[in-house]
Formats: structure tokens, sequence, C-alpha cells
């Protein structure tokens, strides 16, 4: 039986190009490589959103918040066997004022939703929640610090040890992307280059299979 794998996120799983402003190809994605790579064993269904928050409502852009999106997403693609959550990265933008522990009181709401949706799952609620790449100190000099503002990097330094903490209470499978070692594109260093994306997808590929079983154990990547 071919399962249903919802990634929720933001730019990164869209498949923002920070070279062009536009999208990476489908077969240059993260998600378009973890298809190609779990074949037809599965249906990833890529639900990725320029700007997207965990909880924060936007004041220069809507939609963005993802507790308002979460259930309606997992409705649409019912049964879902897993959930891959990957968001804080704009949660760390100035305007917000919120630190790491307060991103991560965010993305607990966002997951004890998703949980609370039991209409939604194929058989129990199983989510793999991953601490985004942190963003390189560097953005600070390139066009990206003008809509982020200063201090984002080590916000996103700290996010890890904040999300494993949710991930344990809330008994969720848990990826810190950062030790993956993956790179950002130097046009504005918050954006996974090509290389990153395929390093994420080869990474989640190795690891899906065993997060399919009803009986797995939640575990720590």
């Amino acid at each position: 039986m071919k399962r249903t794998i919802l990634c929720f996120g933001d730019s990164n799983t869209y498949g923002y190009c920070a070279a062009t402003g536009g999208r990476y190809e489908e077969t240059k994605r993260w998600t378009g490589i973890l298809q190609e790579s779990l074949k037809d064993s599965c249906r990833i269904i890529e639900e990725g959103l320029n700007g997207r928050t965990t909880v924060f409502e936007d004041p220069l852009e809507e939609g963005l918040c993802g507790l308002s999106a979460i259930y309606p997403c997992l409705k649409t693609h019912k049964p879902v066997d897993l959930l891959i959550l990957m968001l804080g990265t704009n949660d760390t933008k100035a305007r917000f004022g919120a630190c790491a522990q307060n991103i991560a009181k965010g993305m607990e709401r966002l997951v004890q939703k998703a949980i609370w949706a039991q209409d939604v799952w194929q058989s129990r609620p199983n989510i793999l929640l991953i601490a985004p790449a942190p963003i390189d100190p560097r953005y600070e000099d390139t066009f990206a610090a003008g809509d982020m503002g200063l201090g984002c990097a080590q916000k996103t330094e700290e996010l890890a040890d904040w999300y494993l903490d949710v991930a344990d209470r809330l008994d969720c499978h848990f990826l810190d992307a950062g030790a993956l070692h993956l790179t950002m594109h130097p046009a504005d260093y918050m954006h996974l280059d090509v290389e990153s994306h395929k390093k994420l997808a080869r990474h989640l590929a190795g690891l899906i299979p065993s997060l399919l079983y009803p009986d797995s154990r939640f575990g720590r990547f």
C-alpha cells in the first residue's frame, strides 16, 4: 500500500532559489528527490510556503500562519501516514519579537494541533519534527537582512535543543537538520543550495521506511 507523507514547511520546503528569486525545479527540491528515492512506495505531498511561521500572523502578508493551515492540509490529504514538520526560520524575524524558546512553544502548539486531528491519520499520529538548518550569520550582509532584521542566525542555532524537548514530550520523531552540515546559498545565506537539498533528501530516504511502521519507536536522528 502506498503511504502518504505530508511535508509541511516554509520556503526551504517550497524550494525557493535564492539565486533567482524563483523556485528550484521539482527534481532539485528535497521533496522531489525524496519522491524519486522512495519510488512508488510513498506519495510525497509538498506543502511548502514562503514565509510560513509556526503560529505567528505576519502583519505584512496574510496566510502565513502554520497553525491556521495545518488542519486543512491534513484533512485535504488524509489519511496521512507521516507528517514532516520543518518550520521556525521565519519566526526569528525581528517583527515577531520571539526568542528561540517562544518559537519552540509555537511549534509545540502546532504539533499538538496535528496530534489532536485524530480523523486524519492512517493509524495514529506519526510526526517527524525537523529543526531547520541554522541561518548563516553572513545573511546580515545580504538583502535578506532588511526583511529578517538582525540576530536571527543565533535564534536558529538555538532551536534544535528546544525542538528536541518538544519532540520528547509529545512523542515525535526528531531530526536536527543542522547536524547534517547543510549549506545555504551565498545569495542570502538563508536558503538551502542544490547540494543541501540532495543531502537532506537522501538522509530522509534512509530514515523514512523505519518511521512508517505503526509500532515504530520514536527516534532522534
